[in-house]
């Protein structure tokens, strides 16, 4: 199947559900995506496709990298140098994978209570295990990585940022050794910066494994994987109903 309309699906259901809330709260709310270069088979067509819903919906960045599982690394770096250059009258950022489904009112709720400094939360990862095992998708040899256990880091499917953090976190990398886990390579430039993740007291905020969608426990959640665009999309709209979400 081309991976493009894959994500050009995927993209399409976060523009009509969650990423189409432009003012939340009397908050300002930005949606992008982040596109590195497609792969050598198709690429040219894969470009026209790619430029064509840039100038259909002007919400697409576009970086010098060859889009991969391997280099997100490379993408999350590109995403902290384009905030440092264009997002500096923000104060939060968060980043998120586009098959999620996001509570723009809930993660608004949380940010009006967080710090504006050194912040970056989500579903944080403590004392997570390096995978030795060659065959597994997140396997770091000891030579690359000599220590048994990661230092804290918030699970790259979706988190959030003071918009103080990208700059520090660009310096930070340059004095850590670059790993292909994204997420895991932030952790370690926040170890380095000695800046702590706020881990959230309430731990069903961010999911990992996907909430049977509930109208009251989806009112209160921030964001959760889903089984599917469809369940994403369904949700969404049914959360948006009016009425009550929670009985009393």
């Amino acid at each position: 199947m081309d991976t493009f309309c894959v994500t050009r699906e995927a993209r399409d259901a976060v523009r009509t559900t969650w990423g189409s809330e432009k003012m939340v709260m009397d908050k300002v709310v930005s949606l992008f995506f982040l596109l590195g270069q497609p792969g050598h088979e198709g690429r040219e067509e894969m470009q026209q496709k790619i430029l064509q819903e840039s100038e259909e919906h002007h919400d697409i960045i576009q970086s010098d990298f060859l889009d991969s599982y391997k280099n997100l690394t490379i993408k999350t770096m590109v995403i902290m140098e384009w905030l440092a250059t264009y997002c500096q009258n923000a104060t939060y950022a968060m980043k998120i994978d586009s098959d999620m489904f996001l509570n723009v009112n809930s993660l608004i709720n949380m940010l009006l209570q967080a710090p504006r400094k050194n912040f970056i939360t989500g579903l944080v990862a403590i004392g997570a295990a390096v995978s030795r095992d060659p065959s597994s998708k997140w396997y770091l040899p000891k030579d690359v990585f000599p220590a048994d256990f990661y230092p804290p880091y918030a699970l790259g499917l979706g988190y959030v940022i003071s918009l103080d953090l990208p700059n520090k976190l660009i310096e930070g990398a340059k004095h850590v050794k670059a790993v292909y886990i994204e997420d895991v390579f932030l952790g370690l430039c926040m170890w380095y910066l000695r800046i702590p993740l706020t881990n959230q007291t309430d731990q069903s905020l961010f999911n990992y494994f996907t909430v049977p969608y509930n109208r009251c426990r989806y009112s209160k959640l921030i964001a959760t994987t889903t089984h599917s665009l469809q369940d994403q999309v369904n949700f969404w709209k049914e959360l948006k109903k009016p009425g009550p979400h929670c009985q009393p």
